[in-house]
């Protein structure tokens, strides 16, 4: 079976929509790839723990990159975390990818996690970017038209059950809005 990557217009919609359908897809970078399992939103516009709400260099970002593109940052100065650029009439922002469930490339994954545990590989933002090698050379790359990229739909939609609850490690506007896991 032959699965493509998501198009652009997936990234096309509100940063909410987004997240909520993102659950499922496939992530991956070279050999390691993993189901997304959990997701967060950011509005460009309302929400003070979006990046674009006190950092100018996000605000540029978003004017400068298309639907779809890495966002990539350092967080604390320690972890790499990967959102994905949405833009759309209904609101722009970006889609964190909080965890994944492995899929493919698991012993390159606990090498670089240094961890033997499945569900420890990715099981957070800063674990899931160690486990598929992406850092701040990814930042502004596009996926989409990227070969060492997969980002696919789920193969089947049915059984998946969304669950949508508050947003976790930050301190503002922790129920805007929501967060979203399987």
């Amino acid at each position: 079976m032959t699965v493509e990557n998501l198009r652009r217009d997936f990234f096309e919609r509100n940063p909410v929509i987004c997240a909520r359908e993102f659950i499922g897809c496939t992530l991956g970078l070279g050999r390691t790839r993993g189901i997304v399992v959990e997701t967060e939103a950011y509005s460009e516009i309302g929400d003070p723990a979006c990046h674009t709400f006190k950092r100018p260099a996000a605000r540029v970002f978003l004017a400068q990159h298309q639907a779809g593109s890495a966002y990539v940052y350092l967080n604390y100065g320690m972890h790499w975390l990967i959102n994905f650029l949405v833009k759309s009439d209904s609101g722009n922002g970006f889609v964190l990818v909080r965890a994944l469930d492995p899929s493919e490339g698991l012993d390159l994954m606990r090498r670089r996690r240094k961890q033997s545990k499945p569900e420890l590989l990715c099981s957070g933002p800063a674990k899931l970017t160690q486990a598929l090698g992406i850092n701040g050379h990814h930042h502004g790359c596009d996926p989409l038209n990227q070969n060492e990229w997969l980002i696919t739909a789920p193969m089947c939609k049915t059984g998946i059950e969304v669950e949508v609850s508050v947003r976790i490690g930050i301190s503002r506007a922790i129920d805007y809005p929501p967060r979203d896991s399987c």
